[in-house]
């Protein structure tokens, strides 16, 4: 059973989830050979400050880029 975990930053809407859930699927059981009933897919949003690029945070760096 395929089991996808995706590491996303927080903001994208519910569609997009949706369609990348159901797009993901597809193509997981496409090159996997598996039927799409087994293809697990996990979205894991996480807030800016979390996210860390080169020792700082999504967020302190978009500050940055906005100031």
């Amino acid at each position: 059973m395929p089991f996808v975990q995706i590491n996303i930053l927080e903001g994208r809407s519910p569609e997009k989830k949706e369609r990348l859930i159901r797009e993901v699927s597809m193509l997981v059981s496409e090159v996997l050979e598996s039927p799409i009933e087994n293809v697990r897919i996990m979205i894991n949003e996480m807030p800016p400050e979390h996210w860390g690029i080169a020792g700082e945070s999504v967020k302190k760096r978009t500050q940055k880029s906005n100031e």
